[in-house]
């Protein structure tokens, strides 16, 4: 997780408690969902996030950090997601790494595609009415926002598109 002040975008990792309530913005990350969902558990980070997103505070959670910040998770017995974006994913539900990929995405809001990068991608295979879907690929959503929550099903850090982070950063 990071943490973004102000207008100086200044960037602080979150690993341990009582940094979260100083934070402007946080980004939750991809990586393995089980794990960083254990690590916010076990650090009361988890409880942290709750609070912050439930007081306004933005949150962008990209890959599985999507899977962290929803709902309910699609057949999921590991862990208990953060309950916060009203949404239903599915892990991996593209495949496995072998079957990553890039796609370019018809996004709302934007004049022209988005090239998107998804590694064992998650994606939104449903959402309460309050969710704005941003992008979809087939019948799923793999962009979608809820408030003062971006939930993203891939990895916007890989290309040099930086309107989704814009997006994030406008919404603090």
């Amino acid at each position: 997780m990071e943490r973004v002040l102000g207008s100086e975008g200044s960037v602080v990792e979150v690993r341990k408690g009582r940094i979260v309530p100083e934070c402007d913005g946080i980004v939750l990350p991809g990586g393995e969902s089980t794990t960083i969902a254990r690590h916010l558990a076990r650090t009361g980070v988890g409880d942290e996030i709750r609070a912050a997103a439930e007081s306004g505070v933005p949150i962008m959670a990209t890959c599985a950090g999507l899977i962290v910040i929803s709902k309910e998770i699609v057949e999921e017995t590991r862990f208990l997601p953060l309950g916060l974006l009203d949404v239903r994913v599915a892990r991996n539900a593209f495949g496995s790494q072998r079957e990553s990929f890039e796609a370019d995405l018809d996004v709302s809001g934007f004049s022209s595609p988005y090239h998107a990068v998804f590694i064992r991608a998650p994606a939104i295979v449903g959402w309460n009415a309050d969710v704005e879907v941003l992008a979809r690929i087939d019948e799923v959503a793999v962009a979608a926002r809820e408030g003062n929550l971006l939930g993203l099903a891939f990895h916007p850090e890989l290309t040099g598109d930086l309107r989704f982070h814009q997006i994030f950063l406008n919404m603090i």
